[in-house]
């Protein structure tokens, strides 16, 4: 059990029997009385968000979450298929429960994947991925304005801005974070 003063942002924290997240903490203390404790909070098992305050004494049930490593086997139809790394059981997942992360995955890659109650909830990717521009505009030959991006296509179809010197063929390494463009490894 956590006391109300623990919270934090990135805490862990069961409601309801459901895993949950808090997203954004605000402390305050009015003149009189108890301080109270606001959060914005997730639940981990559908993704939904609410608000939640807590008295100075209240007590917080500690999410009871269970974090292994994995390593990505291979892709079937829609399921993703990852081999855990101490018991080599096979564990599918779908591409609504990856999100935007199923992009990214590449052959052999580590990951870890969070359960709670032996349910996947949670997939975590390295933070950065090497892939291959497939299809791009090429540059305008002296265009140096800066901060200035064209739309890119990786290898699956997912599109991400980058710079115009980015051609065709390049190697870009890209943030599993954000799907964001974070720089040019090599040139094709």
């Amino acid at each position: 059990m956590f006391n109300a003063s623990d919270l934090r942002k990135g805490l862990k924290i069961e409601i309801d029997g459901d895993p949950c997240v808090i997203t954004d903490f605000q402390f305050s203390k009015p003149g009189k009385g108890q301080s109270i404790y606001r959060c914005k909070i997730r639940n981990l098992s559908t993704g939904n968000s609410f608000d939640k305050s807590y008295r100075s004494v209240e007590k917080v049930k500690k999410a009871s979450l269970d974090s292994r490593d994995f390593t990505f086997s291979y892709q079937a139809g829609d399921d993703f298929v990852f081999s855990d790394n101490n018991t080599y059981e096979e564990i599918h997942l779908t591409t609504e429960q990856l999100g935007d992360s199923q992009y990214f995955i590449v052959e052999d890659m580590q990951v870890e994947i969070l359960f709670h109650n032996d349910k996947a909830l949670d997939v975590t990717l390295p933070n950065f991925v090497e892939k291959e521009i497939t299809d791009t505009e090429p540059g305008a030959r002296g265009d140096t304005t800066t901060n200035c991006n064209k739309p890119a296509k990786i290898d699956n179809g997912y599109e991400i801005a980058v710079p115009i010197f980015i051609n065709e063929g390049d190697i870009v390494r890209i943030d599993t974070r954000t799907g964001d463009y974070a720089d040019r490894v090599s040139k094709g």
